[in-house]
């Protein structure tokens, strides 16, 4: 499989919260490999960007430009659509589906771990109570469901506050942090006192998450690698 680590995630590092954990992107290679399977990183990778961060600023031209260049890489790294893609940011992978051709096979974490990675891999559910929160691309792909699904596989108990879009909008609530916190006004109130993490699959979503409930969110990629293990190969 391709993995391509979003631009977002490899320059933002961990959370305060988390800091003694590994990047996003080590964890998934490291959850990949309990699963056998090991990733191929498209060429040049530090220059790559889906142009997401272009084109929402109003520089189409940039965004398309940045979009083609990733495309190209993808293409070869995967032998040209042959093995499928793995981006590790929600929002990334919507924008690449949108602007890509269909022959790439393009997964997000949720959909990736659920597809292809389950089947191989031991899970003991977390005995404990946790929240996840659907950003508005897994809504628009569809994956909600299935995010709910995987979380209730990996943990006891599962809270689904009921929310629209987060307010974050990208990279906006950092400058204008009134939209998230209007997004979230009624977040941390639907969240008991018992719950300690929250998991989600975008990492500026996951900041204004966690400044507005109370609880500390990050990608569900430490969740799976948390309770999974490797499947024993029984030898008959």
């Amino acid at each position: 499989m391709v993995y391509f680590p979003s631009c977002i995630n490899r320059s933002m590092g961990v959370s305060k919260d988390h800091k003694d954990e590994k990047q996003v992107s080590e964890e998934m290679v490291q959850l990949l490999g309990k699963a056998g399977y090991e990733a191929v990183f498209p060429e040049n990778l530090d220059n790559l960007c889906c142009g997401m961060a272009f084109s929402s600023k109003g520089y189409p031209r940039t965004g398309e430009k940045k979009s083609a260049e990733l495309e190209a890489a993808l293409m070869k790294a995967s032998n040209y659509g042959e093995y499928p893609i793995l981006c590790d940011m929600s929002p990334c992978l919507f924008t690449m589906r949108e602007n890509m051709l269909p022959n790439l096979r393009l997964y997000e974490p949720v959909e990736f771990i659920s597809d292809y990675l389950l089947s191989h891999l031991t899970i003991k559910p977390a005995d404990e109570t946790i929240t996840v929160f659907p950003v508005c691309s897994m809504k628009k792909m569809g994956l909600d469901k299935k995010l709910a699904e995987l979380a209730r596989l990996c943990a006891k108990k599962v809270i689904i506050p009921d929310t629209n879009c987060c307010g974050f909008a990208g990279d906006r609530g950092f400058s204008y942090p009134e939209l998230n916190k209007h997004g979230l006004s009624s977040l941390k109130s639907q969240l008991n006192e018992e719950i300690k993490e929250g998991y989600s699959n975008s990492r500026t979503c996951e900041i204004g998450l966690s400044l507005h409930s109370g609880v500390s969110y990050k990608s569900i990629v430490y969740l799976v690698d948390k309770v999974s293990s490797p499947k024993e190969i029984k030898i008959p």
